[in-house]
């Protein structure tokens, strides 16, 4: 089978590689569709703790397929099947797991990432990630390339419930990638009263007006600071998410946040900037809840899939561009580039 392999920072090619066997409780899953996620990028350009100076990897962890084989000894999958797959799989022996809390495990495993994934023709499902419930049957009349973006559709239904949005409230996102735009998708589902969507690139904010946020701010040729507090008479932003790497965005949130605001800082910072220094007064005195989350609950997994089946989110609308597996290092040129959302491979019938 082709398989695009990684090798080392800066390395990654298309190689002829054995089809997995699998044994008789794993599944052979048949990929479909694989879209490149900013940790692949990162991956690309920096490596990864998981994967050992002389190891080869099959990245991709945002992935759909078909059922191609099942272990004689596994129950309720079918070949033909078609399935998203949550990544992650928590090792169900440490105390986060054994609380249902797999987001947190620290001895995770992650295709893509620990385990080979989906960029290749096939990819192995082993027991654990099955009893764990990583595959999630979808409808028939559902793409793969919609249901490839159930795992960073959850990581922004995950951030949704920490910040609570109710019906009406104001909410602020800065950073208007692909992961703003599912922020977006879910806070408007939520009922959200005015959406504003803040960045520093006019092209992003440009091309994000599809998706119909009621307010863009260009924080390069406006004041955040003043932009929100003109479109909420003056009270601030109910939910604040920082879908961004910038320190100084998760510091600023403090202020712009009204009172009994939420704050939820979803994107990570680099290593070298990640300390923050934040006016805990505006926490005390305006009532701030500021809270992170990372990854997302099998529940926010199996949620997004439904909220993707029932049409309640367009998440092939993201997508702006399609390669093939043997066009890799164009696709992750073109994702590095920033020139659109959501990059996909493809793997046709």
């Amino acid at each position: 089978m082709r398989a695009a392999v990684f090798s080392g920072i800066g390395k990654i090619e298309v190689q002829e590689v054995p089809v997995p066997k699998i044994t008789n409780n794993e599944i052979l899953l048949k990929v479909r569709a694989t879209n490149i996620c900013g940790t692949d990028l990162r991956i690309i350009k920096s490596g990864h703790h998981r994967i050992g100076e002389r190891e080869t990897r099959i990245l991709g962890h945002e992935v759909s397929g078909e059922v191609q084989e099942v272990g004689s000894d596994v129950e309720g999958y079918t070949k033909g099947m078609k399935v998203a797959v949550a990544p992650n799989i928590g090792c169900g022996k440490c105390r986060y797991c054994k609380i249902g809390q797999l987001h947190l495990c620290p001895d995770y495993d992650a295709f893509g990432i620990s385990l080979d994934g989906g960029f290749a023709e096939y990819m192995r499902v082993n027991s654990r990630a099955i009893v764990q419930g990583d595959l999630v049957p979808f409808k028939k009349d559902i793409s793969f390339e919609e249901v490839a973006l159930a795992e960073p559709l959850a990581c922004c239904y995950f951030a949704y419930r920490s910040v609570n949005t109710m019906p009406g409230d104001n909410v602020l996102i800065v950073g208007a990638g692909p992961m703003g735009v599912l922020h977006l998708m879910i806070q408007s589902i939520a009922g959200a009263g005015k959406i504003m969507m803040a960045d520093i690139s006019d092209d992003r904010l440009n091309l994000i007006q599809k998706f119909s946020p009621d307010v863009v701010i260009n924080t390069e040729k406006e004041d955040l600071s003043e932009a929100v507090l003109g479109h909420t008479d003056g009270a601030g932003a109910d939910v604040i998410i920082t879908a961004c790497p910038v320190p100084d965005v998760q510091r600023q949130s403090l202020a712009l946040a009204a009172k009994g605001g939420r704050i939820n800082l979803f994107g990570g910072l680099p290593r070298d900037k990640e300390m923050v220094k934040l006016n805990t007064n505006l926490i005390h005195y305006n009532n701030l809840i500021v809270t992170g989350t990372t990854r997302y609950a099998q529940s926010d997994y199996y949620k997004s899939v439904k909220l993707i089946e029932d049409r309640k989110v367009d998440t092939k609308s993201i997508i702006s561009k399609r390669f093939g597996i043997t066009e890799i290092k164009e696709a992750f040129g073109y994702a590095m580039s920033g020139q659109g959302l959501k990059t996909l491979i493809e793997f046709p019938e």
